[in-house]
């Protein structure tokens, strides 16, 4: 690798990061955090798409653009991370050739397609002794972070069951390969959401010991899932339901948390994403503060309040990852998680096709 500059904000050396793909996914999960953690250069972007490619050069001045990642590998010597945010199918291959081409790889949720791929990837990045994380940006959330908190303070006793939700009313579906596109490709909201709202469940409540599953295709010119329900029997005893919808005219809370001492309820989703598809960046001074209004609720009913948020912190999940290269700090995401999480998916489809309950 070329010397890096050292940087005045960390006094170490600056890390410099390819992006590839500048989808919604690279424009405002990826690109403005990078920019926004010190110590981190965002100092390419692989589009072959001319619009991506303007508005990359328009935002990020001196950052230099790849039409394909054929010529991202032959200068691979420049950059000390690889960022894969493409389509589902392309995520394996494409963090594999970054690996071997001797870059720390970020690659965006699901991890890859299946377990077995997963575990592959991760004995690889062993072997080549070079960092491989995932992006599961959720676990920074507001309201999971605030959730974290409230089950570690033990305000809620002993959970028996956690009900997580992304609902959304899209009735007319979109153009995108995330809706025409088949399962095989990773199309659908169990490939989508489902990395999430899993990683949630199994970080709170840990390894999934059997899965039910009701998976569905509910809108015309779509062919693949948009609308899941999954229930998890965790092997500690707590029960998780997760819903995940484009149908859902009226939604559902977004977390409600039962415990034997009280409940947790919080409406809406984290703002994040919507600060980040407004442009905004997220090194604002009030960056992931959360109104009072839009706080969970705690308690039995009758007697219940609203607590304090903690703050949302995507810049969080690449601040560990210039850690973790640049210092040999543990990673912002521990990949058998991840694999754990693409089992329960796998198993999920095995349910909905049975209609039993798959032991894991």
């Amino acid at each position: 690798m070329a010397d890096a500059p050292s940087t005045p904000e960390n006094g170490g050396p600056e890390l410099h990061v390819a992006l590839i793909g500048y989808g919604k996914g690279g424009e405002v999960f990826h690109a403005p955090l990078i920019d926004a953690v010190p110590g981190l250069r965002l100092s390419a972007v692989v589009t072959g798409n001319p619009e991506r490619r303007r508005a990359a050069e328009e935002r990020y001045p001196g950052v230099t653009v790849y039409p394909n990642v054929a010529e991202l590998w032959a200068d691979s010597d420049r950059y000390e991370i690889a960022v894969v945010t493409t389509p589902n199918d392309t995520h394996a291959p494409l963090s594999q050739a970054a690996l071997e081409t001797g870059m720390a790889v970020v690659v965006d949720k699901p991890f890859a397609l299946t377990a077995a791929q997963a575990r592959e990837l991760t004995d690889l990045a062993g072997k080549l002794d070079q960092v491989l994380t995932v992006y599961q940006n959720r676990r920074w959330d507001s309201d999971f972070l605030t959730l974290w908190k409230l089950i570690e303070e033990g305000s809620l006793g002993r959970v028996h069951r956690f009900e997580s939700r992304f609902e959304r009313w899209r009735p007319q579906a979109k153009a995108t390969w995330r809706e025409s596109g088949g399962v095989e490709t990773g199309a659908g909201l169990l490939y989508d959401l489902g990395p999430h709202l899993i990683d949630q469940a199994i970080n709170l409540f840990g390894p999934v010991a059997s899965v039910y599953a009701e998976i569905d295709t509910l809108r015309e010119g779509v062919n693949s899932d948009d609308d899941v329900f999954l229930a998890l029997n965790h092997a500690r005893g707590t029960r998780s339901h997760l819903w995940m919808s484009a149908l859902t005219a009226q939604n559902g809370p977004r977390f409600r948390v039962l415990g034997n001492e009280g409940a947790f309820t919080v409406h809406g989703m984290d703002g994040q994403e919507a600060r980040l598809t407004a442009g905004e960046r997220p090194d604002a001074a009030d960056w992931g503060v959360v109104a009072e209004e839009d706080r969970g609720v705690l308690g039995v009913d009758g007697d219940t309040r609203r607590v304090p948020s903690e703050r949302g912190a995507y810049t969080e999940f690449y601040a560990g990852v210039r850690d973790a290269v640049g210092e040999g700090e543990p990673l912002p995401v521990d990949l058998h998680e991840v694999i754990h999480g693409l089992e329960v998916i796998e198993s999920a489809r095995r349910s909905a096709r049975t209609g039993m309950v798959v032991n894991l």
